[in-house]
């Protein structure tokens, strides 16, 4: 391999940074749909610029930003792009393995989602994980950026503690998508512990956008 990169012009760190930077891209470009479907909900006639202004990206540049905005169709109406952003075309995705499970009790199906709240014109972020069961929620995070190590890792870390020793099955945790799909320490945090569900659209994690609504 080491030749292969030497034939390349380039060096194994060179290769792996590049990837990692490309990961976090990812991560946060799917944590934009999430979030972006919302504003256009609540702000119909919002226009790019000013979204951009108080998003602020950390991986993704104005232009590249608007070229995001327009390929994922956020300037139609609402109606029509509502599934648009959840539909996570070449993205990782998880089996639904929540719709139609009958729950008896706690830390059976944890649902997690993110979203968003305005702050001296910029927005900002709450990520929380809720037990479906008592409805509580057991992980939470609230920060500035659309990072996955800013949202749902705090949160996912912390919900975690709620794992008996003892417990025989792993809990599920189920989501619309997001940055976690591509997140290396969200799927390292879950091995072993957690079962990972996702929902095809957004009307699939009623429980989630139930919360979501009156933030």
């Amino acid at each position: 391999m080491n030749q292969l990169y030497r034939w390349l012009g380039t060096t194994k760190q060179n290769i792996h940074q590049r990837l990692n930077r490309e990961l976090k891209r990812a991560e946060e470009a799917e944590q934009l749909k999430v979030v972006l479907r919302q504003v256009r909900e609540d702000h119909p006639k919002m226009g790019c610029k000013e979204l951009y202004r108080k998003i602020k990206p950390q991986t993704v540049g104005r232009d590249k930003f608007f070229e995001f905005y327009r390929s994922y169709g956020f300037k139609i109406i609402p109606q029509k792009c509502f599934r648009r952003t959840t539909d996570s075309t070449g993205v990782i995705r998880f089996p639904n393995l929540v719709t139609g499970r009958e729950l008896t009790g706690v830390n059976q199906v944890w649902v997690n989602d993110i979203t968003y709240y305005e702050l001296n014109s910029k927005f900002h972020y709450l990520t929380f994980i809720m037990d479906q069961y008592s409805r509580r929620i057991i992980g939470y995070s609230a920060s500035s950026t659309l990072r996955t190590e800013d949202t749902t890792i705090p949160a996912l870390k912390m919900a975690l503690t709620r794992i008996r020793s003892d417990q025989q099955v792993k809990p599920i945790i189920h989501s619309d998508g997001g940055g976690q799909c591509y997140s290396k320490e969200f799927l390292s945090l879950i091995k072993g512990r957690l079962r990972n569900s996702m929902c095809e659209n957004v009307y699939e994690n009623p429980h989630a956008e139930r919360i979501n609504g009156i933030h």
